[in-house]
């Protein structure tokens, strides 16, 4: 899709181009900015026809200009004293997709109709961009397409009062909104066409097309460095584990790089604890994670960030064989730290233990893990939000200001000492299934944070209940893409972080 802007200054003749007016409830239409560049006839026709128009949010209408054929896309933001960034967000997503429906391919925008208040209009084109990109990605890899093909947008013209700095905010947010979808897109594929080895392979492709660093150990590399997490989850796989390393050089600086890891399950069947059958068939996205760390440090690369990034993603499939890792095993991790094996189902955790543990060679002053950890994580929160713990003040409030800045929301939980009972081990160090039922999402943090104990700043995120899209928060069925532009957020933002 292509994003230009266009000035307000000047008149916009394109008549291909569909008129997206988007109102707040009691507003006219004829206060709009763009109802100046409709014909004369075209403009007595809509202020009648949209006269009994209600502007409820998310609310959507198509009407015909008599004169000139232009489209106009009637759009409504609801109540102007409840507008937030989350409803921004949304519209605009909500747009992409009303006009894809209605099969318009090129749209007028005016992006300061979703703004907040104080809020730049190059700001807002950036946030703009990228949710258009993300509204109109859908997962149709394997359909045959229909008579005419896929309906599509190609080009958004975002109109504006001051044209300083809205195309490079357009290409800024045209990029994250692109590595959103990549991540969907690979976290989407079927298990059998993302396999650990696959996985590796595109993080590769990336790194030679943005300019980062990548190496991928394999299963032989990793007994020898001591990797007994990611070694007993993948033991009853066929596919052999990846533990991929991916190193982006911003900077001449020598110093202390920000790290990022990501769980990077690409099948999880449960083990021989196996999932119930109606939790299976969306397990191939159990690698969202570790998809949101490639494409981070993709766009982290192409946008030429001026800081020192590691992406680790331990890579591998967790299946039911004869050479599974079972209930009772005890695992030794790259810590020397041992695990105690109370659920098969528990497993991303327990990969997850000797990246941690990896990191650690770095130095970092930063390290933050993304992981689809815990179904505990949809009983907090729905699917609203996800889950941030870190037991750092500082490290957590720079988390949670990342989340609102980017749209990838977060909610904080706590890390208390209490918990850390929770997961003491009866024949391993720790335990990676508490033997309580409650506080699960919280006990899943505690026992990663065994691991990240040495690191200055650390904080956990748990993308379970967000892993996927839902209809009201106007993303396509599958992968959401979620942290993708929380990581590339918190890269944006390491300079203040770290000189705070």
């Amino acid at each position: 899709m292509r994003h230009r802007a266009l000035s307000l200054k000047k008149p916009i003749t394109d008549q291909k181009a569909a008129f997206v007016l988007c109102l707040f409830e009691g507003a006219a239409c004829d206060k709009h900015p763009l109802f100046q560049f409709l014909a004369p006839r075209d403009r007595e026709y809509l202020s009648s026809a949209s006269k009994e128009w209600k502007s409820e949010l998310y609310a959507s209408d198509l009407f015909r200009m008599p004169s000139s054929g232009r489209s106009v896309l009637m759009f409504g933001l609801g109540t102007k004293e409840k507008w937030n960034a989350r409803f921004a967000e949304r519209s605009m997503r909500s747009v992409v997709m009303s006009a894809k429906k209605r099969r318009l391919s090129k749209l007028v925008v005016v992006a300061n109709d979703f703004a907040l208040s104080g809020e730049g209009e190059s700001t807002r084109a950036e946030h703009c961009a990228a949710n258009a990109e993300i509204g109109a990605y859908e997962f149709n890899t394997f359909l045959t397409a229909p008579d005419g093909g896929w309906p599509s947008i190609k080009e958004i013209l975002y109109a504006a009062h001051e044209m300083e700095g809205m195309n490079h905010a357009l290409s800024v947010g045209s990029l994250i909104g692109e590595r959103v979808n990549e991540v969907r897109e690979l976290a989407n594929t079927p298990g059998g066409r993302m396999t650990p080895k696959l996985l590796a392979a595109h993080a590769k492709k990336n790194g030679k097309k943005y300019g980062f660093l990548v190496k991928a150990l394999g299963e032989q590399h990793m007994k020898k460095l001591g990797m007994g997490g990611v070694l007993g989850v993948s033991s009853g796989s066929a596919e052999e584990a990846q533990f991929i390393i991916m190193e982006y050089h911003g900077t001449k600086k020598k110093g202390n790089p920000l790290v990022f890891i990501g769980k990077g399950i690409t099948f999880d069947s449960g083990g021989l604890q196996i999932k119930p059958d109606r939790y299976m068939d969306e397990m191939h996205m159990d690698m969202s994670g570790g998809a949101s760390v490639i494409g981070a440090l993709s766009a982290i690369a192409a946008l030429k960030l001026p800081l020192n990034c590691v992406g680790i993603v331990p890579a591998a499939e967790n299946m039911p064989s004869g050479s599974s890792y079972r209930p009772g095993d005890v695992l030794k991790t790259l810590s020397g730290k041992t695990v105690e094996v109370g659920h098969t189902d528990a497993e991303g955790r327990v990969v997850l233990t000797d990246a941690l543990t990896y990191a650690e060679r770095y130095e970092p002053s930063l390290v933050v893990d993304v992981a689809t950890l815990t179904g505990a994580a949809t009983v907090v929160m729905g699917r609203y939000a996800s889950l941030v713990m870190s037991p750092q003040k500082k490290c957590a409030d720079f988390m949670l200001s990342c989340g609102d800045t980017s749209g990838d929301t977060l909610w904080q939980l706590p890390l208390w000492d209490d918990y850390e009972s929770h997961i003491k081990g009866y024949t391993g160090d720790v335990t990676n299934n508490s033997r309580h039922r409650e506080a699960g999402t919280i006990i899943g943090g505690m026992f990663l944070y065994q691991f990240a104990k040495k690191f200055p700043a650390w904080a956990h995120v748990d993308i379970a209940a967000t892993m996927t899209g839902k209809d009201d928060l106007f993303l396509s069925r599958g992968a959401s893409g979620i942290g993708t532009r929380l990581l590339i957020q918190i890269a944006r933002s390491y300079h203040n972080f770290t000189n705070s």
